[in-house]
């Protein structure tokens, strides 16, 4: 009985030891579990929601399954707005503000990071300073010289405010990873012979290719998703994007008379296509934020 009590206690001791050890992992996979699940409960009540019928979301107690799935949400949704036309306006607008915003910042960034000139520091204080400046702040003067020069409902004043936007974190990101590529490398190809554009093209953004790639997806995203500027430049169906649909389909409705059924389908059609990129290039974002520009 002795040998038994005491095999019993070297197992609890040995129970105890290797908690000990890993208690640090354990507490992290914890941790990683309850905010897997804190961001992604919304996520699984907006597709649950898009697939409910009206009548059942709010029903009492509410059910996070739905008992009759349907796909009529999606149908309503897409024949209460021009989505198709909504969705390709999105599309032009993310993508379109995304590579604009990517190359102007990589020819700035180069000439702040390499090039000393008279007010440079200015330049790049000024850059610091209007990343912290609200959109609204600008709003008014910005839509009097968008409607002077007669950009407002077109696709390029569009993705020119929105470059401009995303244009300053954009520089700040980059200049990080230029000043990070040796400048011997540079002086070697002028001495061959190499003119500023061909080491800027040929040696400096292949070398910080993971930043511009990230940026650009980072870029595309904020795109995607920006309200204010396309709510406020783009008045007619051929230039408003998806999140502005979202603004029609609940207007002139109530907390509980909101279509809530085909706001949610909607909000899904918003969400797959960043979820899926993000996934496909998440290997790619993690290196050109961490990794540097040296390869």
């Amino acid at each position: 009985m002795s040998a038994t009590v005491e095999g019993l206690s070297n197992a609890q001791k040995k129970d105890l030891s290797w908690f000990a050890r890993h208690s640090n992992t354990i507490l992290i996979y914890a941790a990683f579990v309850v905010f897997a699940v804190f961001v992604g409960f919304p996520f699984y009540y907006i597709a649950m929601s898009s697939i409910t019928p009206r009548t059942e979301l709010f029903s009492i107690p509410p059910s996070y399954l739905p008992a009759n799935p349907t796909l009529d949400n999606y149908q309503n949704m897409i024949e209460s707005v021009p989505f198709l036309t909504y969705l390709r306006n999105s599309l032009v607008f993310a993508v379109g503000s995304a590579l604009v915003s990517v190359i102007a910042a990589a020819l700035a960034a180069y000439a702040l990071a390499r090039i000393r000139f008279p007010g440079s520091n200015i330049v790049y204080m000024a850059l610091i300073m209007s990343v912290a400046l609200p959109q609204i702040a600008v709003l008014v003067p910005m839509f009097e010289t968008f409607q002077q020069f007669k950009m407002i409902n077109t696709h390029h004043g569009l993705i020119i405010l929105m470059s401009s936007l995303v244009l300053p974190f954009t520089i700040l990101t980059l200049v990080s990873f230029i000043m990070q590529v040796p400048v011997e490398i540079e002086e070697a190809a002028l001495i061959d012979g190499a003119n500023i554009f061909q080491v800027l093209t040929r040696m400096i953004l292949p070398l910080i290719m993971p930043a511009l790639s990230t940026m650009t997806v980072i870029n595309f995203i904020i795109g995607w998703n920006e309200l204010l500027y396309p709510l406020v430049f783009a008045q007619r169906d051929n230039t408003k994007t998806l999140s502005v649909a979202l603004v029609e389909l609940s207007s002139d409705a109530s907390t509980y008379t909101r279509p809530w059924d085909m706001l949610s389908a909607l909000s899904v059609f918003m969400v797959v296509p960043v979820l899926l990129l993000v996934l496909a290039g998440q290997r790619m974002i993690i290196a050109g934020l961490s990794r540097g520009a040296v390869k």
